[in-house]
């Protein structure tokens, strides 16, 4: 099967429709933005013998999510394609990170794809029998972001979608790297197994820094103006009689305040809120009951 025999018939049918220079633009999608940095480096990710050339872009997409850009392939099934419905589908999945794929190192061999690293993670769900540390990737992308800042290179092993990498594979790498899933059900999909390991990558080698944080729209409110709220709000709820039975009126006074406080309220919100009070207390603005009566007028 195909990689353009996964997708859909109608996506498939667009994508043969769709020229070559427009998948950059066409197919980038929620929260991309080329005006930002676009952060480049880290290890290298190895691919060993991918099966499907779509799975290929889904992993240029994961690495693009994380500052990764040193993509390397060992031996693809269907090649790499440059050309027909198997290079769209690639250009497809990749939603954007077209220039990893076209950056994209082709090697026939593991020893050729890893000769001038300095260190090798290989990925694996299974205990294989070899003598090498076992990580997971929150352990070996810390040492991996320490060592590449010295100066090293370092690249990931990711086998086949269907096997995994071989013994021989991972007898080449320095450690294994093993993902904390369910026992029962440890197989990733290969870009998923990119993206965990790019993200830890991220965390190790730029810290947990939030991408961007809320806009402070309205300053919070200030005590003064809080309180007054409240005795206006509770004056027309005493004139409505909600506090009943009076006895309980101090009791469910403080829980009504303690509502508000837990909300940390703006100076905004504390002038919606009145304003809203307002409007049921005193009826509709004279303007909309006008509205309101030529609307009534139009329709009889």
């Amino acid at each position: 099967m195909t990689a353009s025999a996964l997708l859909p018939p109608w996506r498939r049918a667009a994508l043969e429709q769709m020229a070559p220079n427009s998948y950059r633009s066409s197919m980038t999608g929620a929260g991309t933005n080329h005006q930002n940095t676009n952060l480049e480096g880290g290890p290298a990710i190895i691919l060993v013998r991918p099966q499907l050339a779509v799975n290929i872009g889904m992993c240029a997409r994961a690495m693009a999510n994380f500052g990764l850009s040193d993509l390397r392939l060992v031996s693809p099934r269907e090649g790499w394609p440059r050309t027909g419905a198997l290079k769209k589908g690639a250009y497809a999945a990749a939603a954007g990170a077209v220039h990893l794929l076209e950056k994209a190192k082709l090697y026939d061999s593991v020893a050729e794809a890893i000769a001038d690293l300095n260190c090798i993670f290989a990925t694996t769900a299974r205990e294989r029998g070899q003598a090498k540390p076992v990580l997971t990737p929150r352990e070996a992308m810390p040492q991996a972001a320490a060592r590449i800042k010295a100066g090293e290179r370092h690249g990931i092993l990711f086998g086949p979608e269907r096997t995994g990498l071989d013994n021989d594979d991972v007898a080449v790498a320095d450690a294994i790297v093993t993902f904390p899933v369910n026992p029962a059900y440890a197989s990733l999909n290969l870009a998923q197994a990119v993206l965990l390991m790019g993200y830890e990558w991220m965390q190790a080698a730029n810290g947990d820094v939030k991408p961007f944080l809320p806009v402070e729209r309205s300053p919070a409110a200030p005590r003064e103006m809080v309180l007054s709220f409240f005795t206006y709000l509770e004056d027309e709820l005493e004139r409505a009689g909600f506090f009943r039975p009076a006895g309980k009126q101090p009791v469910m006074q403080r829980n009504l305040r303690n509502i508000f406080h837990r909300m940390q309220m703006t100076e905004q919100d504390v002038r919606t809120l009145r304003g809203m009070v307002v409007r049921l207390v005193e009826g509709p603005r004279a303007d909309a009951r006008s509205a309101k009566d030529a609307e009534v007028d139009e329709e009889a």
